[in-house]
C-alpha cells in the first residue's frame, strides 16, 4: 500500500515543482517586458500635448449662490474657482509609463499635475455636494453629481445618491439611460460596484 501512496506523492511533487519553474518564467518574462518597456518609455521625447481631453469646469452653471453662508459650502465654492484656472485632466487608469510613452518623459511630472487637480476636482465636487444634500439641497447636490458623472468621475457615492433621486422624483430610466453607460466605461478598480448598486437600483 505505500508504494502507491509514494508513487502519487511523488508525481504531486513534480506537478507543483513544474508549476513553480512555469510561474517563475513568466514572472521573468513579465518583469523583464516591463523594464524593456519603461526604458523606452524613459526615452520617449517630448510630444505636444493638444490632444489632451482637458476638463472644462462650468462654475457659473453649478450650484454657487445655494447655502453661501455655510462655510463647507463657501470653502469649496472658492476653491472650485481657483481650480477651474488650472489645466484638469482625467488620467485614471494610466500608469506612469503610459503616459510616458505617448506623451513623452519630460512631460510626466506637468500630466501628473494635471491628474492631481482632476482628483482634487472630484473630491472637493463630492464634498460640496455631500454637504448640500445634508442641509436639504438635494436638487442642487445632484446638479453637482450630475456634472461628476458628465467628467466620468468614480465616486460610488454619486452615482448611488443619483439613482436614489432618479428613482424618487419617476425617473428611474435615467439609471440605464444614462448613469450605467458611463459607469461601464470607468477605467477604476471601482467600476464593478458602482455597476452593481446601479443594476440593483434600476430593477423594478
Amino acid at each position: 500500500m505505500k508504494y502507491p501512496f509514494f508513487a502519487s506523492f511523488l508525481i504531486f511533487l513534480l506537478v507543483v515543482r513544474h508549476a513553480i519553474r512555469r510561474n517563475r518564467r513568466v514572472s521573468e518574462v513579465s518583469e523583464k517586458n516591463f523594464w524593456d518597456r519603461e526604458s523606452q518609455a524613459n526615452s520617449t521625447r517630448r510630444k505636444p500635448l493638444d490632444d489632451l481631453d482637458y476638463v472644462r469646469v462650468p462654475v457659473e452653471d453649478l450650484p454657487i449662490r445655494v447655502l453661501t453662508e455655510d462655510e463647507t459650502v463657501s470653502d469649496c465654492i472658492r476653491e472650485l474657482q481657483e481650480l477651474s484656472q488650472q489645466k484638469i485632466v482625467n488620467l485614471t487608469g494610466y500608469t506612469n509609463t503610459d503616459l510616458k510613452l505617448k506623451y513623452g518623459a519630460p512631460n510626466i511630472t506637468l500630466l501628473a499635475e494635471y491628474d492631481a487637480n482632476y482628483t482634487h476636482l472630484v473630491q472637493l465636487l463630492q464634498k460640496w455636494a455631500d454637504r448640500l444634500w445634508e442641509l436639504g439641497e438635494q436638487s442642487a447636490a445632484v446638479r453637482i453629481m450630475e456634472y461628476e458623472v458628465g467628467i466620468r468621475a468614480d465616486v460610488g457615492s454619486a452615482y448611488r445618491k443619483l439613482a436614489l433621486w432618479y428613482r424618487k422624483n419617476g425617473t428611474p430610466e435615467r439609471i440605464e439611460a444614462e448613469l450605467i453607460p458611463v459607469a461601464q466605461n470607468l477605467r477604476t478598480a471601482s467600476k464593478e460596484s458602482i455597476l452593481r448598486s446601479l443594476r440593483e437600483e434600476a430593477l423594478p
